[in-house]
């Protein structure tokens, strides 16, 4: 599924505010405000976020940037000595500005915001995006990464769109890029955020055009996220790539 036509949204709040939230994002989205029903897929309203439910994944999936996983790897991840940041090129001094062409749940984007870069996230799926800008908007007011949250922007867009019409003088230093990679056969071996992320987003098809544009308009370099065994994105060899334990990026050099 690669469009919002087969979900609803509905609300699990009796606050007046969120009921104008779930009004303005069905409009927003084109979709249809429905009681909730726990045999299809969701957009939820509630009182404190805006969540996805997916009858197959069990519990509701929301992004919180405050807590959870993103917080302990903002806390614990390594700093500037992590794998992703020596990738990104995250050096004493230096913060180059990024694009996240395929932001996600916005967790490496979070990281980088966290260590000093301005970042702008590109989701194509609506409702991820919506997830995105409603973690955004809980963070903003949070006195320990109220100011990481600044330096982080959501478009709801296709990238390879947004950047073949992106003016140069709004180039970025970075493109990120972590193409879908195709799910493994045992479908419980795979988090169910990452499962969603399949059954929302659908196939894998335009990474190789996706690595095109993004190296003519990345300034300084271009990073691609893979899992340590598989292939370059479209052939394309890096300058270098920079490897942790199951994680392998892909750096290619601007001229």
């Amino acid at each position: 599924m690669s469009s919002t036509q087969q979900v609803s949204i509905s609300l699990d709040s009796n606050l007046a505010e969120r009921s104008t939230l779930a009004s303005s994002l069905a409009k927003d989205l084109n979709l249809t405000l429905s009681p909730l029903d726990s045999n299809t897929i969701q957009l939820v309203v509630t009182q404190h976020t805006v969540e996805i439910r997916v009858p197959s994944l069990g519990n509701p999936i929301y992004i919180d940037f405050v807590e959870g996983k993103n917080a302990h790897r903002r806390q614990f991840g390594g700093g500037r000595g992590q794998p992703l940041a020596k990738a990104i090129g995250l050096k004493k001094g230096a913060n180059p500005t990024v694009i996240d062409v395929t932001a996600g749940f916005g967790r490496d984007a979070f990281v980088l915001a966290n260590l000093g870069c301005e970042i702008i996230l590109l989701e194509r799926n609506p409702l991820i995006a919506t997830l995105l800008d409603d973690a955004l908007i809980r963070a903003a007011d949070n006195t320990d990464i109220g100011d990481v949250i600044t330096r982080m922007s959501v478009t709801n867009i296709d990238a390879i769109e947004y950047l073949n019409n992106l003016e140069e003088r709004h180039y970025p230093d970075v493109i990120y890029m972590d193409p879908m990679y195709p799910s493994r056969e045992k479908s419980a071996l795979v988090k169910k955020d990452m499962r969603l992320l399949h059954e929302l987003a659908g196939p894998d098809t335009d990474s190789e055009q996706l690595l095109t544009s993004a190296r003519k308009t990345a300034l300084k370099r271009v990073v691609v996220k893979r899992p340590k065994s598989a292939p370059f994105v479209g052939e394309q060899k890096p300058a270098t790539s920079i490897e942790s334990k199951n994680t392998r990026y892909d750096i290619y050099i601007s001229p």
